[in-house]
């Protein structure tokens, strides 16, 4: 099943309320990336923005924690409205945070970095509802998509049906129609897409064409 998670760091900020609206009739749930200027070199939102967009969707809200202390702030989170939060295998502790978000309620999620071997997160297949796979390195949107983490999909996925886990694959960095079907083939299922959306004249259609195509390179 395809899912859409559009990604708020590419709507407009001034009226994010409205751009969520707008997408929401092809949106499964929303992406919220959260950047904290030390893991990633860039500084995006924090718990009172997802406060802030939870009383304007019940979409369900995906945050994306790129961040070097994620435990201090996963409570935050989840009394702000975050269903599930991500926090990358390179920051370590990963059997402490994935029980803490498990303890809060938090769907539970992974995510690893480009040049990060699938090795890393495979013993934490296991444990996780979700592995986020990043097809850019995190930081900035707008990036282009690189192809050569596309066989890690592919194994993550083999390895989920492999072991027998209920583990979602998410993609996330330079998804477009161009790009979208090929990670779909290799079993991606929730795609995370920014500028391919917001920056299109018509975020509904360009949305719908993101689902057609990830659709069609599965059927």
């Amino acid at each position: 099943m395809v899912r859409l998670a559009p990604s708020i760091l590419s709507a407009d900020f001034a009226s994010l309320g409205d751009d969520i609206t707008t997408v929401t009739p092809q949106a499964d749930w929303l992406h919220v990336d959260v950047m904290d200027g030390h893991f990633v070199p860039n500084l995006t939102i924090g718990p009172p923005v997802v406060k802030s967009i939870r009383h304007h969707t019940r979409l369900p809200l995906d945050c994306h924690l790129m961040m070097t202390n994620p435990g201090e702030y996963l409570g935050s989170f989840r009394e702000a409205g975050a269903d599930r939060c991500s926090v990358h295998v390179e920051v370590g502790d990963t059997a402490k945070l994935c029980a803490q978000m498990r303890d809060l309620g938090l769907g539970v999620g992974l995510a690893v970095n480009p040049e990060t071997p699938f090795e890393a997160v495979e013993p934490w297949l296991g444990h996780i509802d979700l592995l986020l796979v990043m097809t850019v390195h995190p930081g900035f949107g707008g990036q282009r998509f690189m192809a050569e983490v596309v066989p890690k999909v592919a194994a993550a996925r083999a390895a989920i049906a492999a072991g027998g886990h209920d583990v979602l694959i998410e993609v996330d960095g330079g998804i477009d129609a161009e790009t979208v079907g090929e990670v779909a083939r290799a079993g991606a299922e929730v795609f995370v897409a920014g500028n391919a959306i917001f920056g299109h004249d018509d975020p509904v259609a360009a949305a719908a064409e993101l689902r057609r195509v990830a659709e069609a390179a599965t059927a």
